[in-house]
């Protein structure tokens, strides 16, 4: 590989958008790795240029570092991933989406009853938990997770 054919942190930055610190941050974590130059300098390929872009996106759609690492393993670093390699990647991080989107949605659901009030006090209230209830079904808000509340009577 050509010395042109790798980008400084400056050049990578540029590039990106992306502060100096943040990529030597990202590659703290392990996201990104470089290569030192004879005089110590960082060097990182072209590449990374979308490593980069899919951590950013990955982190606005709320995936962890750790979750983001875990994926970003699978990618070959001694070339430019393929679109099969992020077709495996996107397939992930698709099915993890399309859950966090059930689960949002019920929420939004779940909480259009009550927004007028705020009381959730109401029997009709898809929130109530009497004497609650919904621990049987473990911790968190059970009724938001998908958990069916006790049917009431009037």
């Amino acid at each position: 590989m050509r010395a042109s054919d790798r980008l400084s942190i400056g050049e990578l930055a540029r590039r990106t958008g992306l502060a100096v610190s943040a990529i030597r941050y990202y590659e703290a974590e392990g996201l990104l790795t470089a290569e030192r130059n004879a005089g110590g300098q960082r060097r990182f390929l072209r590449s990374d240029i979308r490593r980069l872009s899919f951590i950013l996106i990955a982190q606005q759609f709320g995936f962890t570092l750790e979750k983001i690492r875990e994926q970003l393993q699978s990618l070959p670093l001694e070339r430019t991933p393929t679109k099969a390699d992020w077709t495996k990647i996107s397939r992930s991080f698709r099915n993890e989406l399309d859950t966090r989107i059930e689960s949002l949605t019920r929420l939004r659901d779940n909480l259009d009853g009550c927004i007028g009030c705020g009381c959730l006090s109401l029997r009709k209230c898809a929130l109530y938990n009497p004497q609650d209830s919904a621990r049987v079904h473990g911790s968190g808000p059970r009724y938001l997770m998908g958990d069916d509340p006790p049917k009431t009577t009037g």
